[in-house]
């Protein structure tokens, strides 16, 4: 395998993990449960609302 097709293999792998967060996030989000999730170096239990408004901060900071 060449390196062209080890970074496709990989932005595929990375496409595939981001849609199953994503896909997760909105299940809890309409069961109205709650996801753990790792925050540095502790676990936290919050609600799918809060990790979205979290996810929209973080993608600002980016821009």
């Amino acid at each position: 395998m060449n390196e062209a097709e080890v970074d496709e293999m990989q932005r595929k792998i990375d496409e595939g993990i981001y849609l199953a967060q994503e896909r997760l996030i909105e299940r809890a989000r309409h069961n109205h449960t709650t996801l753990v999730v790792a925050q540095g170096d502790r676990i936290v239990e919050v609600t799918a609302e809060e990790l979205l408004s979290q996810q929209k901060k973080n993608i600002g900071i980016r821009q």
